[in-house]
Formats: C-alpha cells, sequence, structure tokens
C-alpha cells in the first residue's frame, strides 16, 4: 500500500470544511451528531479522505459513547495507533495508515473477542453498503 502525500492546500481543496478539520486538524464531532452512529446496514466503512476500508459492519457494535465504535479494524495493516496527549489526557489516537487522517481514539474497553473499543468520528468515514449481489 502506497502512503499519500498531499499538501495541507490540497487536502483543504478535498475535503469539506468539517471533514477537514475532524481529519486532518484532529478535530472531534459532537457526540450524538454522527450521521454514521446509528446506521445499521451491512456494509464498509472507509476513510473518508482515502476511501481505504476501514472497518466492516460485522464489527460495528452501540458502546453509547456517542460515536460510531467496532471492536475490530477490517485488516491489521489498516490504521496505526499514536499517543494522545491533548485535553490533559492519554489516549491512543487511531489514523488511517494510508493518509494519515486522525479517525478518533480506541480503547481496551470494549466487547469480545478483541476487547476494544474503537470510538470513530462519522466525519472521517464514508460508508459502503454492500449490495445485494454481494450478500
Amino acid at each position: 500500500m502506497e502512503k499519500i502525500q498531499r499538501s495541507e492546500e490540497e487536502w483543504r481543496k478535498a475535503l469539506s470544511p468539517d471533514v477537514y478539520r475532524v481529519t486532518r486538524q484532529k478535530g472531534t464531532e459532537r457526540p450524538f451528531t454522527g450521521t454514521l452512529l446509528d446506521n445499521k446496514q451491512e456494509g464498509v466503512y472507509r476513510c473518508g479522505a482515502c476511501g481505504q476500508p476501514l472497518f466492516s459492519s460485522e464489527t460495528k457494535f452501540n458502546s453509547g459513547s456517542g460515536w460510531p465504535s467496532y471492536w475490530a479494524p477490517i485488516d491489521d495493516h489498516a490504521l496505526e495507533q499514536e499517543t494522545d496527549s491533548s485535553h490533559g489526557m492519554v489516549r491512543d489516537e487511531v489514523i488511517c495508515s494510508r493518509c494519515d487522517s486522525h479517525l478518533g481514539h480506541v480503547f481496551s474497553d470494549g466487547p469480545q473477542p478483541t476487547g476494544m473499543r474503537y470510538c470513530i468520528n462519522s466525519l472521517s468515514l464514508e460508508f459502503e453498503p454492500l449490495e445485494p449481489a454481494d450478500k
């Protein structure tokens, strides 16, 4: 997989202001406001900046946190993690391995089989529904 390299100006032109704020400036959408929070369709959640597949609907669960949550990425190489010590907290930030976009954070209080909760901003995702022929 090849890394996507763009200048901040190129990203600003390619993304909506809200998506740019979350993915490139490490913003966070308000809890319970994301368009994908209550999505129950089968499909794939992709990076909203580069389109890389990140999560399957099969791993999505209702965490009650206010953000879409998943117990595992679609592939071990889809995500990278960095320590985030902003806002007086120490958390593990989740970023897209292809374009380095901020997606959200991961916590170790999720369901089995992984025990992980990938807490992801809807604004950093695009949803691709499973086509009936794909079922």
